[in-house]
């Protein structure tokens, strides 16, 4: 399943680009979506067959404003002709919102597998 029209928009508000103009298609938005599946409403993973789409738009608007970070990160701060500017500014906050974003991230689980060595049934050596 993919990511919904409704999805695109949603996160489009959320990253601040409107429009696609700064390289953010709705098929680039879609496929950043897709990267964060989750448990639909009846608690299946996307490996079901019976999943829901359900998305973690939280994840994927914290991958957005890294991205645009980054696009930031050379911008510096100068003085000219009794002005000041402050570029740094745009790094800072693209920042902010990507942690603000991704401590709203889904919770997520880790499987841990015991692996035993077939010389020792206690796997210590």
């Amino acid at each position: 399943m993919t990511a919904t029209a409704a999805m695109v928009t949603r996160l489009r508000r959320m990253v601040a680009e409107p429009d696609g103009d700064n390289g953010y298609s709705d098929l680039v938005l879609e496929e950043i979506i897709e990267r964060y599946p989750t448990l639909d409403a009846d608690g299946l993973s996307a490996d079901d067959e019976d999943w829901a789409a359900s998305y973690d738009l939280n994840a994927a608007a914290s991958e957005v404003w890294g991205e645009k970070a980054a696009a930031q990160a050379a911008a510096f701060d100068f003085n000219a002709d009794g002005a000041s500017f402050a570029r740094s500014q745009a790094y800072t906050q693209a920042m902010r919102m990507m942690r603000r974003y991704g401590a709203r991230r889904a919770p997520g689980t880790v499987t841990l597998v015991r692996v035993t060595n077939d010389d020792d049934e206690l796997g210590d050596g």
